[in-house]
């Protein structure tokens, strides 16, 4: 019999309505109450813990790290064959990567969530928890680090993003696919990463955050993110990773002040690289000691970037995987 340690945080997969707005309240529900209606095969034994009932939104790194502390409790305790962690869809992007950055099971670790509560019409609350319960059990994930299991796909916490705001098909990983699918309780990977990324926390989270580039934009909020102490900043470049000549001053500030600097772009797909030479190009950003931030999209610069200032990592090679 297969064995599986489920973690519920809260999420649209644990709502229900609240009775005076008519809207949903996140995280009512605990695990317990959901799992019982996920027709889970009877040869899968499901722990749950309901570790938290919160808005994905309300969660934080603290709570992500009370969550690998519960995870390492459990594994010295028991063998599972996999772990399966609910929780809302709107940061569920970022808690997969970090959780995959800052752990090293060799079971497979599946996040999962839903688009729609419990008990609406055409909810993939429970048909999202038992593939991922089913995907846990794989040994074909085992030692490839953590993954997302959304509408009967398969996605690498690395490239996830989530692509639609409601529709049951919530997340996707473009120009890399999905790993696989889960069909008829019959799991099929058909691709795999070839490398496996992991950063042992040593010290505390420092604060990184994230500034968007568009048309006309200056320095103002760079510098704010100066002043308020930060110690790494992501830029989200345009194309090929440029930012305007107006930030530059500011940018240069951050480096003179030791703050690490990351240019990523908004593109959905494609990489950074110093194809041009003029202020504000990625080959400028690039000789005044930013780093390119390859094919990370703005979200999972960050949480490479954080992990990596609180870990031991050279940060010139932190972009290399």
């Amino acid at each position: 019999m297969k064995k599986v340690l489920l973690i519920a945080t809260g999420g649209t997969i644990a709502s229900d309505k609240n009775e005076k707005s008519g809207k949903l309240a996140s995280g009512v529900l605990s695990g317990e109450e959901i799992i019982e209606k996920c027709a889970i095969p009877t040869d899968i034994q499901v722990k749950v813990d309901s570790l938290f009932q919160k808005a994905s939104i309300h969660l934080n790194f603290s709570d992500l790290i009370k969550i690998k502390e519960k995870l390492d409790n459990y594994l010295r305790k028991e063998a599972f064959d996999g772990v399966v962690i609910t929780q809302g869809t709107d940061t569920l992007e970022e808690a997969s990567y970090f959780m995959h950055l800052i752990s090293n099971y060799k079971i497979p670790v599946v996040f999962t969530g839903s688009q729609r509560s419990p008990k609406e019409v055409g909810t993939d609350s429970y048909i999202n928890i038992k593939n991922a319960v089913l995907a846990a059990c794989s040994e074909e994930l085992r030692d490839i680090g953590v993954t997302v299991v959304f509408n009967e796909r398969i996605f690498h916490s690395r490239y996830v993003r989530k692509e639609h705001a409601s529709n049951i098909q919530g997340f996707n990983a473009f120009g890399y696919g999905y790993l696989g699918i889960i069909d008829n309780d019959t799991v099929r990977v058909f691709q795999k990463p070839i490398y496996r990324e992991y950063l042992e926390l040593k010290r505390d989270l420092p604060t990184v955050d994230i500034i968007k580039v568009y048309m006309d934009a200056d320095g103002k909020y760079i510098q704010a993110a100066i002043d308020s102490g930060v110690k790494g900043l992501v830029l989200e470049g345009v194309g090929r990773g440029q930012v305007s000549r107006a930030m530059m001053p500011a940018i240069k500030e951050c480096i003179r002040k030791g703050i690490t600097v990351v240019i990523t772009t908004s593109a959905v797909e494609g990489e950074v690289y110093p194809t041009y030479d003029y202020e504000g190009s990625t080959y400028d950003l690039m000789e005044n000691g930013v780093l390119l931030g390859r094919d990370y999209d703005s979200k999972k610069a960050r949480i490479k970037l954080l992990v990596g200032l609180a870990s031991d990592v050279e940060l010139e090679h932190l972009f290399d995987m």
